[in-house]
């Protein structure tokens, strides 16, 4: 038998998310966004995502200690380029990666896209390489040095 709240955390998830967004707890924007949350998750289980297990979950929470330290300080970097009208070199970086597991590579995805001045721009999934560009680089080797030591290790560990 099929439950008809298939997923009710995800349900619970998206109407905060809906009332927040709307900025309002009438009841008919609790009723809409309890209809929107239910449609979503009712398509959710057509995508048949694959499960994900979580292997160290405290490595997890260190790793996101970490990305807001970068994305803090990443933050301030970009807020100076932009205050201090200096020129700045941007580039495409291709990285070649030991990562294979989708959510280890999705997390990276996100990672790197939420952290000010850098973008995911593709994945190649046959050579095992991404290409980020970078609002203002410094050194190439550094930037790849830092993605491959301080996100990669921690996301095998978790994910793979």
């Amino acid at each position: 038998m099929k439950r008809r709240l298939a997923h009710p955390l995800l349900v619970v998830m998206l109407l905060l998310a809906w009332l927040m967004l709307q900025q309002s707890i009438a009841i008919g924007t609790i009723l809409i966004g309890l209809i929107i949350a239910w449609g979503l998750s009712r398509l959710w289980i057509r995508l048949d995502a694959p499960r994900v297990r979580v292997r160290h979950p405290g490595k997890l929470l260190v790793l996101g200690f970490r990305v807001i330290v970068d994305v803090v300080a990443s933050n301030w970097a970009v807020a100076r380029l932009i205050v201090t009208r200096r020129t700045h070199t941007s580039a495409f970086v291709v990285i070649d990666l030991q990562v294979e597991q989708p959510a280890a590579l999705a997390v990276l995805a996100c990672i790197i896209t939420a952290t000010p001045g850098t973008i995911w721009v593709s994945h190649d999934s046959r050579h095992r390489q991404i290409t980020i560009h970078v609002l203002d680089i410094a050194s190439r080797e550094q930037l790849v040095h830092n993605i491959k030591q301080r996100y990669e290790p921690p996301l095998q560990e978790v994910f793979e």
